[in-house]
């Protein structure tokens, strides 16, 4: 009777386990539908897990990559607008220049143009001091002060850092933020160092009555205006360039998202369809056990032995 006694409690206790796992399983799957994540815990597949932190660790790398990303390409096309504003009124400048050389003028003729290019002069520095959208100044390299600074005299100094330092925008690669003010309106100019500032200023002041020659000042000057001017086409070309470079960064990034998303999915996403179908095997073999633990629990052997 003792053997009879153990076999039937082994079996009361093997049914009981065997219906416990299936409730378990019928509860994971009904989770991992409604939350459509494969993975509850780390302990429920611990390879898997482990995949999906890297892939999250990732995912926030990509995040901030693109953050700069973004920024980055906003501040150089910020840049590069200005400096094509910049070439339009070295040109105008230029333009004024010739006249003032070429074409007989009096003094109040001299005078109008002198004012047009203090104007101009204005307007070169305002945008030497260009901000980005984010306030930050554009041409004055790792510095967060304004790129250049004017005395009482008149006289602009670049204030800045020789370079703007790298932004990271993927593993392995960063891009120069912009190009410093020194390198954008500075120059050499027959060896010796000038500025786009110093030849719109001169010419201004020597058509205001500080040249003795102010046709011959005018027609020295060009030369500076077309000095500045080819410092001004190098620097367009430099951050169109990295312009571009960062619209093929963010492509690469766009790819890589897609890639590290796929990856979370293939790894942690529930399979809809195969998570359905196991809930429906689960629950059919459950009612199956609980109608053969019934049936047999109720034979009249299992009956005498309680």
């Amino acid at each position: 009777m003792s053997f009879v006694s153990n076999s039937t409690g082994s079996f009361f206790n093997r049914s009981l386990a065997q219906m416990a796992d299936l409730r378990a399983g019928i509860e994971r799957a009904r989770t991992q539908i409604a939350t459509g994540n494969k993975i509850e815990r780390g302990s429920d597949d611990p390879a898997a897990a482990a995949q999906l932190r890297n892939v999250a660790r990732r995912e926030r790398l990509a995040n901030v990559e693109g953050d700069n990303t973004a920024r980055l390409g906003q501040d150089i096309s910020s840049a590069s607008q200005e400096v094509e504003a910049v070439k339009t009124l070295l040109q105008r400048a230029r333009e004024l220049a010739v006249q003032a050389a070429n074409t007989p003028t009096g003094p109040d003729g001299r005078q109008a143009i002198a004012f047009e290019l203090e104007q101009l002069s204005e307007e070169l520095f305002s945008r030497a001091n260009g901000t980005a959208l984010t306030g930050e100044p554009l041409f004055s390299g790792l510095s967060s002060g304004a790129a250049f600074t004017r005395d009482a005299l008149g006289n602009v100094t670049y204030v800045g850092t020789p370079t703007s330092g790298a932004v990271p925008v993927a593993p392995g690669t960063a891009i120069e933020r912009g190009l410093p003010g020194n390198e954008v309106f500075e120059f050499d100019l027959g060896g010796t160092p000038s500025s786009a500032f110093a030849v719109l200023g001169g010419l201004a002041a020597a058509l205001s009555g500080g040249s003795p020659d102010p046709a011959g000042a005018a027609l020295a000057a060009i030369d500076g205006i077309d000095a500045a001017l080819d410092t001004a086409n190098r620097a367009q070309t430099i951050l169109g360039t990295r312009l571009a470079w960062v619209e093929q960064v963010q492509q690469q990034q766009g790819t890589r998202n897609i890639a590290l998303a796929e990856r979370r999915s293939r790894v942690g996403d529930t399979d809809i369809a195969e998570a359905i179908a196991r809930l429906q095997q689960s629950l059919t073999a459950l009612e199956a056990s609980q109608a053969a633990f019934a049936r047999i629990s109720s034979l009249s052997l299992f009956n005498a032995l309680r």
